[in-house]
């Protein structure tokens, strides 16, 4: 399966190129960094993980990108309650990660099942 072709992975990528331009500007360079580094490791885990030939291999990157998911959520939360990101903003991508976060879950089930 080409990792390019999936909608979790391109929406992933979106969102990470997202957070980039909007925290390129950022002077708190530890939070802008580990923000840029979960959403960064969402589509590459993807990819890593679909161009691997076992369906065992490829849930374990897809459980990795899931769970950077999870990572950056939590610190979208921290980013809004302490005005680095605003609130309209922060709740688009709370929203993202929790669809690409289901889509992740649904593709994992299918490679179980397959």
């Amino acid at each position: 399966m080409n990792f390019e072709k999936l909608q979790v992975w391109k929406r992933s990528a979106r969102l990470s190129a997202d957070l980039y331009k909007a925290f390129s500007t950022l002077r708190d360079f530890g939070f802008r960094d580990q923000v840029t580094r979960s959403g960064l490791s969402i589509p590459s885990n993807i990819a890593e993980g679909m161009s691997r030939y076992t369906n065992k291999d490829k849930r374990h990157f897809l459980v990795v990108a899931r769970g950077s998911c999870a990572e950056l959520r939590t610190q979208l939360y921290i980013g809004m309650e302490i005005d680095y990101v605003p609130q309209d903003k922060g709740r688009e991508w709370l929203q993202e990660t929790r669809e690409i976060s289901s889509m992740l879950a649904g593709l994992i089930v299918t490679l179980e099942n397959e």
